[in-house]
């Protein structure tokens, strides 16, 4: 595969999960019209990614988009170590031409509160209001761009660049997949108390593996015995959301929230309204959204070096996700 259609089987992918549907092409039209409206200075710093991928902590960072690849180092940090590493692999003998990230890396760790507006479409299709899952989201995106403000966001990509390695990064598609299968297996199982539901995420390769490495799903608010109620998997949308979520997933009707990791204001919030909390896992999680859309390359014989918290699984085609039919990639 070249490293473009690497890139472009990942937005596809993410678009064929994202909870947004239909409504993604919509929101490309409107950048499209945004675009068309800037003036020449200002279209010289756009990024033209934008025009077809939605999803902003998702892009090549360094690299010739027409290289061949045959071998990717994966991680879900690969940051200036992990790029060394694979320079050393590198000069003892190890194939490797294409490093690639989960979690983002410069320009796409600088953006990526954008993604945090995909929160608004979950917590609309759980019962919020749109209009106050957008109010109650504006503020959190705020948050989190200026947190992610001051940040050395090039240092990794400097280093990739240097050494002339492929760099690539793999967020939000990873998490769309990692949230879809996990929700679809959940809403088929019908599970009676949350200790059925910690004991069925057990069941599954990458928490098992994570159990055993004492950073497994943990059940962070409410009792074992209790039911669950109707469960929310919330793992994309870049990080966590605004804390005033959980009042009003509790009043649409939520009983048990699952994501990846929670701050402590978040999980009194959870407390205070009444909502389960289980933890999943983050190292875990996120290496079920990459393994879903790690599988997809090695179908196209790509060989895979996992390292830096992966934990690879490989899922057989029947038990993973597929791509749309009209979609070629």
């Amino acid at each position: 595969m070249k490293l473009n259609d690497i890139y472009q089987l990942a937005v596809e992918l993410g678009k064929a999960y994202d909870v947004r549907g239909a409504r993604i092409d919509n929101l490309l039209q409107d950048k499209k019209k945004s675009f068309d409206k800037l003036s020449d200075s200002d279209k010289a710093y756009f990024d033209l990614e934008e025009l077809h991928n939605p999803y902003s902590d998702c892009r090549i960072l360094h690299g010739i988009p027409e290289a061949e690849i045959q071998t990717v180092f994966c991680g879900i940090d690969m940051e200036t170590p992990e790029i060394i590493l694979a320079e050393r692999l590198r000069e003892r003998g190890q194939q490797i031409d294409l490093v690639l990230a989960h979690h983002p890396e410069g320009a796409a760790q600088a953006a990526m509160h954008e993604v945090l507006k995909l929160q608004s479409d979950l917590l609309e299709k759980f019962g919020v209001p749109i209009n106050i899952a957008e109010s109650i989201l504006a503020s959190r995106i705020s948050e989190v761009k200026r947190g992610m403000a001051p940040l050395n966001h090039q240092r990794a990509v400097d280093a990739a660049r240097l050494l002339n390695l492929p760099f690539m990064c793999v967020h939000t598609p990873a998490d769309n997949l990692a949230a879809f299968y996990l929700q679809e297996l959940l809403d088929r199982e019908g599970l009676a108390s949350l200790s059925e539901l910690i004991d069925f995420l057990h069941t599954i390769p990458e928490y098992q593996t994570a159990r055993r490495l004492k950073a497994g799903p943990a059940l962070l608010v409410g009792e074992k015995k209790r039911r669950p109620g109707r469960i929310l998997v919330k793992f994309s949308g870049g990080t966590a959301g605004p804390e005033k979520a959980f009042e009003k997933m509790a009043q649409a009707g939520v009983g048990t929230y699952i994501c990846m990791h929670i701050p402590d204001k978040h999980r009194q919030a959870a407390c205070e309204n009444h909502v389960n909390v289980i933890v999943a896992g983050h190292m875990a999680s996120d290496s079920l959204g990459m393994n879903l859309f790690l599988d997809h390359l090695e179908q196209r014989g790509i060989k895979i070096i996992s390292g830096s918290g992966l934990i690879r699984v490989k899922r057989d085609t029947e038990s993973g996700l597929k791509l749309p039919n009209s979609t070629k990639i």
